[in-house]
């Protein structure tokens, strides 16, 4: 006999509650962080239908839809548009590009990735809000168990994903961040922007970067493998291409933050051998500013 969907959730937050060592650091991030810094949460409840979900331990009882509940097991809150804007989507590129680090000392660009997103979903369940990942396919939820779920999420992610976020339907004025090395084509990045933008949806993109593949240290020759397919780069003075390879780089953030402008989107910018404390406030802050229909 197959699990129920309520077993279900019930094993993934047992599993969740084990506290990844991941987990336990972004906590100790988001706690140094909540020092410095008030909640987002704010009040409003809305007039515009949007869905139903399911209801957690902590919602309001009398945001139950009794007569949508009564006709199932489940009970249903009934979630009106303003308070599912108030939501916040992440994503976090786990592509092979993300696996690179220059030095045994440094994490991984996806751990750092990682880290940062699980430091700001404590972050946000701690003031309220409610938290989900993109494309997992689960609506956003708030409280403990919506971070250990997260955390799971993120366990079993599939190691094949792409380093670009998938397309999903959002509210107006609904919030993603997204945290990635952003070295996609433009062309490609701006398409996934303005899938989002075009419904009203509010986003921030964090670039996250190793020291190395922005200044390019290497001397002498050097052998260049692709992480993602690309094949391999034999350079027998790697210093000869540095400035161009530093000048494309610089253009190519420049285009990044032109597609945010553009979107009414933000973009900022962390390397792995800083503290991940800046970026996560820088993150939180700009989530803070009110939400409302770009320009």
């Amino acid at each position: 006999m197959s699990p129920t969907p309520d077993e279900t959730r019930q094993r993934a937050e047992q599993l969740a509650a084990t506290l990844p060592p991941l987990l336990v650091a972004a906590e100790r991030v988001a706690s140094t962080v909540e020092q410095g810094v008030h909640g987002r949460r704010r009040v409003g409840q809305g007039e515009t239908f949007w869905q139903f979900r399911r209801y957690h331990p902590g919602d309001p009882t009398q945001k139950i839809d009794w007569r949508q509940s009564a006709k199932a097991d489940p009970t249903f809150i009934r979630e009106m548009e303003w308070a599912a804007a108030q939501s916040v989507w992440l994503w976090r590129d786990g592509s092979s590009s993300m696996r690179y680090r220059s030095d045994g000392d440094l994490p991984e660009k996806l751990e750092r990735a990682e880290l940062l997103m699980l430091a700001l979903a404590a972050l946000l369940t701690r003031g309220g809000e409610r938290i989900a990942l993109l494309g997992s396919g689960l609506l956003p939820s708030t409280g403990r168990a919506a971070l250990n779920r997260m955390a799971l999420q993120l366990g079993l992610a599939d190691s094949a994903a792409t380093d670009l976020p998938p397309h999903a339907p959002l509210p107006r004025h609904a919030q993603v961040v997204l945290i990635g090395d952003f070295l996609a084509p433009l062309p490609e990045i701006d398409a996934t922007i303005r899938r989002f933008a075009e419904h009203g949806v509010r986003g921030h993109m964090l670039q996250v970067l190793d020291p190395a593949e922005e200044t390019l240290p290497f001397a002498g020759r050097v052998r260049f493998e692709g992480l993602e397919g690309e094949g391999d780069l034999l350079l027998s003075r790697v210093e000869s291409v540095r400035d161009d390879y530093i000048g494309r780089m610089h253009a190519h953030h420049d285009g990044l933050a032109a597609l945010a402008r553009a979107a009414g989107w933000t973009l900022s910018s962390h390397r792995t051998d800083r503290p991940p404390q800046s970026a996560l406030l820088t993150l939180f802050l700009l989530l803070s500013e009110p939400v409302g229909p770009h320009r």
